[in-house]
C-alpha cells in the first residue's frame, strides 16, 4: 500500500512538472524549382527555401515560478533538396566557416524571461537584419529577396551572429519594442586582429494596429575595416494590402559604403497573397567604381491549408557600374540583366 501511494505521488509530481514546462518539435519543408538566367550561363535546379527557410528545430520554456522562466531555442537549416545540413560562422569571421551535417546555425539560444524582458545568449539574428527582412514583401526568401541584403556588403554578421548577448525589453509598452546585442570573435588577446567578430547592435521599434515601424544601428570590428550598418523600415497594412519600405546603409571604414532601398506590397487574394518589391543597393568604392544592382520581383502564394502553400515568383535584376548580380545561381557578364524564377510549394509542422 505504502509503496502505491509512493508511486502516485511521484506520478503526481512528475505530471505537475511537466504541466509547468514543455519542448516542441517544429519544422518548415520547402522544395523549389529554380530557374536563373544570365548573358553568361544559366542554371536549372531544384532546391529550397523559395518561400520560407527548410529548418528542423527544437524550443522548450520552463516556468521558474515568481513570473520569471527559462527557454531554450534550436534551430538548425535544412537542405531538403539534397538532405544535407546548414553552414555556420562559429566566430563571425568567413575565414572560420563550418558545417554540413545538422549543425544549428540558423539560431541557438537560451534565455531567461521575466518582467525586466528577456535575456538571450548564444547565436541568433542580428539587429540589423530584421529590419531588411521583416519589411521585405520576400521575407529574404527565394528570387525575389531584396537586392538590399544580396548586394549587401555588410559582411559575415548581416544576418547572424554567433557568441551573441542580446536584450530584449518587454511586451505591454504601448507597442514599443527594442532589442540591444552584443557579440564576440573570441579572437587570442595577443594577435592583430584580435577585435575581428567584435560588435553591437540596437534596434528600436513601434508596433500599434496597422503601423510597424523600427530603426537599427550597429558596428562590428575588423582589422581590414570596422563595418557600421543603419537601417530603418516601417509596414502598413491597409487592410487591402500591406505597404512597406526600408532603406539600408553599411559603411566600412576603409573607404566603401553601400546604401539600397526597397518598396513593396502584399495584397491577400482570398486564400492566396501577391507580394511585390522593387530594391535597388549601389556600392561608392574608393576605386571609382560605383555597381549598382536593381531587382523587380512579383510573386504570389496559394495557400492550400494553414500549413501548406504552392508559390510563384518571377524576378529581373538589373546591373549597372560594372555590378555582375544573377539569379537562381546563373552567371551575367558586367552590366547585364539575369532573369529567375521560383516554384515550389512549402510545408510547416
Amino acid at each position: 500500500m505504502k509503496k502505491s501511494l509512493i508511486a502516485l505521488a511521484v506520478l503526481a509530481a512528475s505530471g505537475a512538472a511537466m504541466a509547468q514546462s514543455s519542448v516542441t518539435l517544429f519544422g518548415i519543408v520547402d522544395a523549389t524549382y529554380a530557374y536563373g538566367s544570365g548573358s553568361v550561363a544559366n542554371r536549372s535546379q531544384l532546391t529550397n527555401s523559395g518561400l520560407a527557410s527548410s529548418r528542423l528545430g527544437f524550443r522548450g520554456v520552463e516556468d521558474l515560478g515568481g513570473g520569471m522562466s527559462a527557454s531554450f531555442h534550436l534551430e538548425a537549416a535544412v537542405n531538403n533538396d539534397d538532405g544535407t545540413g546548414g553552414s555556420t560562422i562559429t566566430n563571425n569571421q568567413a575565414a572560420t566557416s563550418s558545417g554540413g551535417g545538422l549543425v544549428f546555425n540558423r539560431r541557438s539560444t537560451v534565455s531567461l524571461i521575466g518582467g525586466f524582458g528577456e535575456v538571450r545568449l548564444g547565436r541568433d539574428l542580428t539587429s540589423q537584419f530584421l529590419n531588411l527582412s521583416n519589411f521585405d514583401p520576400f521575407g529574404t526568401n527565394g528570387v525575389g529577396t531584396t537586392q538590399t541584403l544580396n548586394s549587401s556588403i555588410g559582411g559575415p554578421v548581416r544576418v547572424r551572429a554567433s557568441n551573441s548577448i542580446g536584450y530584449f525589453l518587454p511586451g505591454k509598452l504601448g507597442g514599443f519594442y527594442g532589442q540591444a546585442q552584443y557579440y564576440m570573435g573570441e579572437n587570442l588577446s595577443n594577435v592583430a586582429n584580435k577585435k575581428d567578430g567584435n560588435g553591437m547592435g540596437l534596434r528600436v521599434g513601434y508596433a500599434n494596429g496597422p503601423i510597424d515601424a523600427a530603426l537599427a544601428l550597429s558596428e562590428t570590428k575588423y582589422l581590414t575595416g570596422n563595418i557600421k550598418a543603419m537601417n530603418f523600415g516601417g509596414a502598413y497594412d491597409l487592410g487591402v494590402a500591406k505597404l512597406m519600405a526600408h532603406y539600408n546603409q553599411d559603411k566600412i571604414s576603409n573607404g566603401a559604403k553601400g546604401t539600397g532601398y526597397l518598396l513593396g506590397a502584399t495584397v491577400p487574394m482570398g486564400a492566396g497573397l501577391i507580394r511585390a518589391a522593387y530594391s535597388t543597393y549601389k556600392i561608392d568604392n574608393v576605386t571609382g567604381n560605383d555597381p549598382r544592382s536593381t531587382k523587380l520581383a512579383l510573386g504570389y502564394v496559394h495557400n492550400l491549408s494553414k500549413r501548406t502553400a504552392l508559390y510563384a515568383t518571377y524576378a529581373r535584376v538589373s546591373n549597372k557600374g560594372g555590378a555582375t548580380q544573377a539569379l537562381n545561381g546563373a552567371s551575367t557578364a558586367a552590366n547585364n540583366s539575369s532573369n529567375g524564377y521560383d516554384f515550389g510549394v512549402r510545408h510547416s509542422f
